[in-house]
């Protein structure tokens, strides 16, 4: 399927819906038990069910309408489905409380083996849309794993010692608007390190 482009809205509406009708939805039901089967599930596990389906359509008319899903969504559907099948399965919703923690620590994990070997998996991924110069995806890459290795023990913090309305919040709100803080903060290498595609690679 040949790959097209679509509204920057439409985009985000489809990429970031599916976590804010979570939200909607666990604050209008958290409070509530649901007897499914002969089993009690709390409001989060019920939000969580619901949540697969809702960002799995999502992804599909994200599919439908450009043809390509990137690397990253189709990582993170997996492990939203993995764990929250399980969180469902054992009634237990630190499993969904986790999968934040995991998606964090193995993109963190993966950049750092690239870093190791020289190479820059991040360029690997976004390359295509971003060109960039070897050194800047390097640089940005460095910055990248750190970034992702303390969003992932934050995770761990906040939803071992808080609250799990908080750590919804969080999740909902928080990380989205850290990460855009830091690929903001991140202009200055993309500046510097930016191809014109007018202008031949500098050296």
């Amino acid at each position: 399927m040949a790959t097209r482009t679509i509204h920057p809205i439409t985009k985000q509406v489809l990429e970031l819906g599916p976590t804010v009708l979570f939200f909607l939805i666990y604050t209008r039901i958290k409070e509530d038990v649901f007897s499914i089967g002969g089993t009690e599930y709390t409001g989060f596990i019920v939000a969580t069910l619901v949540f697969v389906p809702i960002l799995l359509v999502a992804m599909g008319i994200l599919w439908a309408m450009t043809g390509k899903l990137s690397r990253i969504q189709v990582f993170t559907a997996f492990m939203v489905i993995f764990f929250g099948g399980l969180t469902a399965w054992f009634n237990d919703e630190r499993f969904f409380k986790m999968k934040t923690t995991i998606v964090y620590g193995l993109m963190a994990l993966i950049l750092g083996i690239g870093l190791l070997r020289g190479r820059s998996y991040l360029e690997w991924i976004m390359g295509e849309v971003l060109p960039m110069q070897h050194r800047g995806w390097m640089i940005l890459t460095q910055r990248m794993t750190v970034f992702l290795a303390g969003m992932a023990v934050l995770n761990e913090v906040v939803w071992r010692t808080q609250s799990t309305d908080l750590w919804v919040k969080i999740e909902t709100f928080g990380f989205p608007i850290l990460m855009m803080v830091f690929f903001v903060s991140q202009m200055g290498v993309l500046n510097r390190y930016l191809i014109d595609p007018e202008e031949p690679p500098k050296s």
